[in-house]
């Protein structure tokens, strides 16, 4: 017959073993869920300041009658522009945003890339994101893709 002291014991080891288990499958389930979850927030921040950078391209070619040559000369007519600087909240629909983070991906703070097609009848410009596919626009004069994002 079994001792009381060791059965004690062995009840208590499998309680051990089940509670490590447990937290073991729940971590292993939980774990990939946020990475995905942190995955998706950040693609969807991304979006959004792809889709800001649109709205000061569009700002830009409304003002300008063109569209600006690099990246670098948008963030200089954006910052020279008094109504955005007034209030960049409310043109970019962001409470807090910083006007110089604006050509900057969330996902790596690298440079947004852009390419400027100037050579057809509608200039077109590529905004593209350099860690995904996401872009706005196309490299190609189809004026059909102006301002056109690839998630919308």
């Amino acid at each position: 017959m079994v001792n009381q002291g060791v059965k004690v014991a062995v009840q208590a080891v499998m309680a051990i073993v089940i509670l490590v288990l447990g937290v073991w499958l729940y971590r292993s389930i939980t774990e990939p869920w946020e990475a995905i979850e942190r995955e998706r927030e950040v693609t969807a921040m991304t979006q959004e300041r792809m889709s800001q950078v649109r709205t000061a391209l569009v700002r830009y070619e409304r003002t300008e009658d063109r569209f600006p040559e690099s990246l670098d000369s948008l963030m200089i007519w954006v910052r020279s522009d008094s109504v955005i600087m007034a209030n960049p909240d409310s043109i970019f629909e962001s409470a807090g945003f910083n006007v110089d983070s604006l050509i900057y991906s969330p996902r790596t703070s690298k440079e947004f890339g852009y390419a400027l097609n100037d050579t057809g009848r509608v200039a077109i410009y590529l905004l593209q994101d350099p860690d995904s596919d996401d872009h706005i626009g196309s490299e190609l004069p189809d004026v059909t893709l102006l301002n056109a994002a690839s998630w919308e």
